[in-house]
């Protein structure tokens, strides 16, 4: 699978260096399978405008702690057609593929979350949570994906956790495709 995108990937980094003049991925700090700390590689799709960071490497690394906020469909930070593009229809989200390979995500499981996300949000259940590796598509994309709160993403991610079964990790490939096809609630 990584083969096949791999063109893709390359495209959009090329493209995205070029509109931005960032390093064109970034890695996010996420908590991981039992704890373990996780450097989310994603492409770059948001960056201040005029601001040129990190312009010399490839990778930029994020570690900020705070988590990601309610995604907007306007925001000034996303300053190009073809980045919101990639957000809209996940292309972003690609490179993680090299996690599932290295064995700390899977296909299917609970999208990795900050240490703020989980301790704000999971609390006690946090350790159902990190018992599964995270994945790169779960219940909660597609469920309504950036539409939904928080306490409805926790909801079903502990859903998710607490029903696993090769008939819901089925579903969820599925339904993953048409969604990110689609591009809807995205925003």
């Amino acid at each position: 699978m990584l083969l096949a995108v791999s063109p893709v990937v390359a495209i959009c980094a090329a493209v995205i260096r070029m509109v931005s003049g960032c390093s064109p991925f970034i890695a996010h700090r996420r908590v991981g399978w039992r704890g373990s700390e996780l450097w989310m590689l994603k492409l770059r799709t948001m960056w201040e405008p005029g601001a040129q960071t990190a312009a010399g490497g490839w990778i930029e690394r994020i570690s900020d702690d705070g988590g990601p906020a309610r995604k907007a469909a306007c925001d000034p930070r996303v300053p190009h057609a073809f980045v919101r593009f990639c957000r809209r229809h996940s292309l972003d989200e690609l490179p993680q593929l090299l996690h599932v390979i290295r064995g700390e995500m899977s296909l299917v499981g609970p999208r990795p979350l900050t240490a703020a996300e989980i301790r704000e949000h999971y609390g006690t259940d946090a350790g159902e949570l990190l018992s599964l590796k995270p994945g790169i598509a779960g219940l909660w994309q597609i469920s309504g994906r950036n539409q939904l709160t928080y306490p409805q993403r926790r909801s079903l991610d502990l859903e998710f956790v607490r029903r696993r079964s090769f008939r819901m990790y089925t579903r969820i490939l599925l339904r993953t495709i048409p969604e990110v096809w689609s591009g809807n609630n995205t925003y």
